[in-house]
């Protein structure tokens, strides 16, 4: 079932339609709102025995209506076993796509497809292709063999060549409204009250409210963080660079570090909107400008990016950031 994005889909299944797919688009937008999600359901819906695109025209419901979920293909598309669907993720161990992922994944589509019209590539977190996969990707993206439709999902555009992004039709990706959220939820058999609490801290993110649904401890450590987000932006710097020493001596991977940074950058977000809609306001922070919160948001996503890309030192990078709170 898709959850909002109704704009997205409509463009791609009209593509489809009318014969005028490109053979690479580009998902971008922040995590968790249900990129991957849709782009599977794509998948779905393009090799599903029940649509048939030889029809010259179709209703609004047609349209509108997502893949069958029963039928053969579908399900084996699901669960990843459909031979002319093929899933490229980053590899757990090193975090990133390498160009084995990406030679293997050349390899596949070189083949005719076996049921299909063409073969469908989805590389999930694009840009989490390391230097030498992303070339390797580009010689194979500028030609193509035979009929192959490449989706790109990213949080990081900016994180992918140029020459990439300018063989690619980009599609945008924004946070859903709540309401749609807790309606998804209730429609799952969730309770009113929990569909509605769980989708009020999602930040319109559907991924979130899941998450929490099935782990509510993850619901307490944001709400902590936030808590202790606003105390420190109230501190003193002595005590915002113990915070800072205490962040940075979490786990050397930097998980942890980016969790909390995609926390707080959830959050300056959905105080941004609030503020510009005058919905309501966010703790100590509502006296904000919107010039200063913009400018917030652009420096965790600053820090976030040294963090997790660069040999910055992570202890200076969050001083720096708590300095600007």
């Amino acid at each position: 079932m898709l959850v909002g994005h109704q704009k997205q889909w409509q463009f791609l299944i009209k593509s489809a339609e009318l014969g005028k797919l490109p053979h690479a688009l580009l998902f971008y937008g922040q995590g968790q709102l249900g990129k991957k999600a849709l782009a599977i359901e794509f998948v779905k819906y393009l090799n599903c025995e029940k649509v048939s695109f030889s029809k010259k025209s179709r209703t609004k419901a047609e349209l509108g209506a997502g893949p069958c979920q029963t039928c053969r293909n579908c399900q084996d598309i699901q669960k990843g076993a459909y031979p002319d669907f093929v899933l490229v993720e980053p590899d757990p161990l090193k975090k990133e796509i390498q160009i084995s992922q990406i030679r293997n994944l050349i390899g596949k589509l070189s083949l005719r497809p076996y049921s299909a019209d063409f073969k469908v590539a989805i590389l999930d977190k694009a840009h989490s292709m390391n230097e030498e996969a992303q070339s390797c990707f580009l010689k194979f993206l500028e030609e193509p063999r035979g009929k192959t439709l490449f989706i790109l999902i990213t949080e990081y555009p900016q994180l992918l060549f140029p020459t990439i992004l300018s063989r690619v039709q980009k599609l945008r990706f924004f946070p859903i409204k709540i309401n749609e959220i807790e309606k998804y939820l209730a429609e799952q058999g969730i309770s009113k009250e929990k569909a509605k609490y769980f989708s009020s801290f999602s930040f319109g993110k559907p991924g979130l409210a899941l998450n929490f649904l099935h782990d509510s401890q993850k619901l307490e450590n944001q709400k902590k963080l936030i808590s202790d987000l606003i105390e420190i932006s109230n501190s003193d710097l002595a005590i915002r660079f113990r915070y800072a020493k205490t962040l940075s001596e979490m786990t050397s991977d930097g998980d942890t570090k980016r969790e909390i940074l995609d926390i707080w950058l959830r959050y300056f977000r959905a105080l941004f909107i609030s503020s510009v809609t005058r919905e309501r306001k966010f703790g100590d922070f509502s006296q904000y400008s919107l010039s200063k919160i913009k400018n917030i948001i652009k420096a965790i996503q600053t820090t976030n990016y040294l963090i997790s890309n660069t040999n910055t030192s992570p202890r200076l990078a969050l001083e720096i950031l708590l300095m600007k709170l």
